[in-house]
């Protein structure tokens, strides 16, 4: 008599999450699976399939890409649980799309990963934007000037790099207010300067939408990570970048396409939204025309992980994406908030995972 194991004790044998021997079950990789009730049940002698996914780097002399820049709220330390959502497996997934694309974490994950045909990004911060385009196509000419400005800045002792970091910032928001395509790299080695010795590596605008962040206290700030940043430029040569509403990505996504939906955070309370990261607000009932967009890509056939503060940290009662998202899959997962003035605001939270599958 054929003997068998769960789901769980697979997963365990493996060496791979659960979710993903479920993804086997469900696709019929596994020789003589079978359900018991609602239970998926698989011979004890079962071989682990072989992974079917297309990874594009397996030389131990790959060059990995990373983010360039510090983004508040990115999704470097939630990686490991994003990842097991990555549904390349069966190789019908061929397209990847990030409407909200910040600082990238989980965008350079998999184009370091896999070999997709298309992949699109976007984000309606136009500075953030114009930075991604000009790593990709003037990557010289970006490294020369923040070689220059990592020259000048470091050697200058605290009094005089204020100075020196106070006119670069005047310099990049005369650029964002009246500047042109004529100085698009300049602009972008402003934005990447002022990320590397801001306060806290925090992007943010006034009211004015001018960036208004004070310098750092940082020694010795790595301006110029020029083999990161050609890395980077190597892998987004065939990346669609896009300045605009997440709404725009409508075209490319369809039943080929994993979305990642990223969007500015709502507060965990009615004081802790400390300024934007744009012009624009994304308030809640842009947190709910979000969710029809999702209920639209869904119905496409994408596939689609969503992320958001869990309101639940402040407030137990407060349902707000259970009630949005109530049509698809809820996962609330441990994280480090990191950007807070208040150093005693920052430490373990709740925050959430959504997804369509």
């Amino acid at each position: 008599m054929l003997a068998y194991m769960t789901a769980s004790e697979a997963a365990k044998k493996w060496n791979i999450s659960h979710r993903r021997v479920l993804t086997l079950c469900k696709e019929k990789r596994i020789n003589d699976v079978a359900t018991l009730g609602n239970m998926w049940i698989i011979p004890i002698d079962a071989k682990k399939p072989e992974d079917a996914r297309s990874l594009r780097y397996n030389q131990s002399n790959a060059k990995n890409a990373k983010p360039f820049l510090k983004w508040a709220g990115g999704k470097g330390q939630l990686l490991k649980e994003i990842e097991c959502y990555y549904p390349f497996d069966d190789c019908k997934i061929t397209k990847y799309a990030e409407p909200f694309v910040g600082g990238g974490a989980v965008l350079f994950d998999i184009l370091s990963k896999y070999d997709l045909k298309q992949i699109y990004i976007s984000d309606i911060n136009a500075e953030l934007i114009n930075s991604y385009c000009v790593v990709r196509d003037n990557i010289d000419d970006l490294i020369k000037i923040l070689y220059t400005m990592q020259n000048e800045f470091i050697p200058l002792d605290t009094d005089s790099r204020k100075i020196y970091y106070n006119e670069k910032r005047e310099r990049f928001n005369d650029l964002k207010v009246n500047g042109n395509e004529k100085i698009n790299i300049e602009k972008a080695a402003l934005m990447i300067f002022l990320n590397k010795t801001c306060f806290n590596g925090l992007f943010r605008v006034n009211k004015k939408g001018l960036f208004n962040v004070p310098m750092g206290s940082y020694k010795n700030p790595m301006i110029c990570d020029e083999a990161n940043l050609r890395a980077v430029s190597e892998k987004l040569k065939n990346v669609t970048i896009v300045c605009g509403d997440y709404r725009e990505s409508a075209d490319f996504i369809d039943e080929y396409t994993f979305v990642y939906f990223d969007p500015p955070y709502r507060p965990l309370t009615d004081t802790s939204s400390f300024t934007a990261y744009t012009e624009n607000l994304f308030n809640d009932n842009e947190q709910i025309e979000l969710a029809k967009f999702v209920d639209e890509m869904h119905r496409k056939g994408a596939k689609i992980v969503i992320s958001n503060s869990d309101p639940k940290n402040s407030n137990t009662e407060d349902d707000f994406f259970d009630n949005i998202y109530s049509a698809h899959n809820i996962k609330r997962v441990e994280a480090t908030r990191m950007i807070n003035s208040n150093s005693e605001a920052r430490g373990k939270i709740k925050e959430l995972l959504i997804s369509n599958f």
